[in-house]
């Protein structure tokens, strides 16, 4: 990880020696243990802040939107197709964006390991291969990164980068016989009554910070129906009726878009089970009309266009 991180810094370095860009988009070091945090860097001497490791979780795709400066960008996997989308849906262009691509591994999930120490204080986490060695009062403990990985990276299939300007690193073994939709399908196993139940229990514990929204790439508009009063669609309470429609509207909004990155589900302080709604919208899309998101800057996405073939078994009579 360490040569990975000197040859972003590297490559930033000569990217703003040479004027190609005018914005890095990065990460640093963040203030505790196993925190990155995005970074953005505009001369050649803050190029040494950017690192690389797998504390870097955030989507940064999510900076581009409406940007008008020549970007580079760390981007991983899935940050990549989330530029994709970005980019076909004009947010930004692709002659604005250097991608600094990365082969992924996984993201580690700090709120499983925090789980695992019961409280005990984390003070320093070294990474070391394909472990973590983590130190503090009382505490010494190795983890291997791969028992802690975040979901959405435990199901993913496209680990690299779909396309780069500059790749660091060796591309990673991508396993597409993992069964991604494994938990959709035992979650439609069910009946109304207990899928009902289910997802009610799941949003009734949302506070409506609206975190997951903030995250996510693809909630870019001027203004959310949530926040909109002329006319109101919601209300703003945090009755189930309420988080019940946010939800549901928000994961229509990004059908045939969302690339579960999993930032929704990292940002959310209650815990609740966003990718369920957002990886069965995605399922569906697949399903209905063979399109992945993030996969081509060619493809037109499904919701933007009209085909007569379209299934449309959804209209009523």
């Amino acid at each position: 990880m360490l040569n990975t991180s000197v040859a972003i810094r590297d490559i930033a370095k000569k990217l703003l020696d040479e004027k190609r860009v005018d914005l890095i988009i990065g990460f640093e070091k963040g203030s505790v243990p196993l925190r990155s945090t995005p970074c953005f860097v505009r001369s050649t001497s803050e190029a040494d802040r950017l690192i690389w490791n797998v504390n870097c979780e955030n989507n940064l795709a999510k900076y581009l939107p409406k940007t008008k400066e020549r970007v580079a960008i760390v981007a991983k996997g899935c940050d990549v197709r989330s530029i994709i989308g970005l980019i076909k849906e004009n947010q930004v262009t692709r002659e604005q964006v250097f991608i600094i691509g990365i082969p992924c591994k996984g993201m580690i999930d700090r709120r499983k390991i925090e789980a695992k120490l019961d409280g005990k204080e984390i003070i320093e986490a070294e990474e070391k291969d394909d472990t973590i060695i983590l130190t503090g009062n009382n505490l010494r403990e190795i983890i291997k990164k791969e028992e802690f990985l975040h979901n959405s990276c435990k199901t993913c299939t496209h680990r690299n980068p779909v396309i780069y300007d500059v790749l660091i690193g060796d591309k990673v073994v991508e396993d597409q016989a993992v069964d991604e939709y494994r938990e959709v399908k035992e979650f439609e196993a069910q009946s109304h009554d207990e899928r009902w139940r289910s997802f009610s229990d799941e949003v009734s514990k949302c506070i409506r910070c609206y975190a997951c929204r903030n995250a996510c790439p693809f909630c870019y508009c001027q203004e959310c129906f949530v926040d909109s009063s002329q006319p109101q669609w919601i209300g703003k309470t945090t009755n189930l009726s309420d988080t019940a429609i946010f939800h549901i509207v928000r994961a229509f909004h990004i059908a045939g878009r969302c690339v579960d990155c999993g930032s929704c589900d990292r940002a959310c302080p209650m815990g609740i089970d966003l990718r369920r709604l957002t990886k069965k919208m995605e399922m569906d899309v697949k399903d209905l009309f063979h399109y992945e998101a993030g996969i081509s800057l060619e493809d037109m996405p499904p919701l933007a266009t009209f085909n007569p073939d379209d299934p449309q078994e959804f209209m009523m009579v």
